[in-house]
């Protein structure tokens, strides 16, 4: 059964490590597909950027 898993963090290299660390633990899946996006955020004093992986597996 073909399954997701989404991350999301404001750092590129934190999601790397999250990523990585996931598929340690779980080192029987097979990733069928990664999608990426980034999104960025501002408002009148700070700039968020938001970093999404949607991990598609079996």
């Amino acid at each position: 059964m073909m399954r997701v898993k989404v991350f999301q963090e404001e750092d590129e290299e934190d999601l790397s490590e999250v990523i990585n660390t996931f598929l340690q633990e779980h080192a029987d899946i097979r990733v069928c597909d990664i999608k990426l996006s980034t999104d960025i955020l501002e408002d009148e004093e700070d700039t968020l950027t938001l970093f999404t992986v949607l991990l598609i597996y079996l």
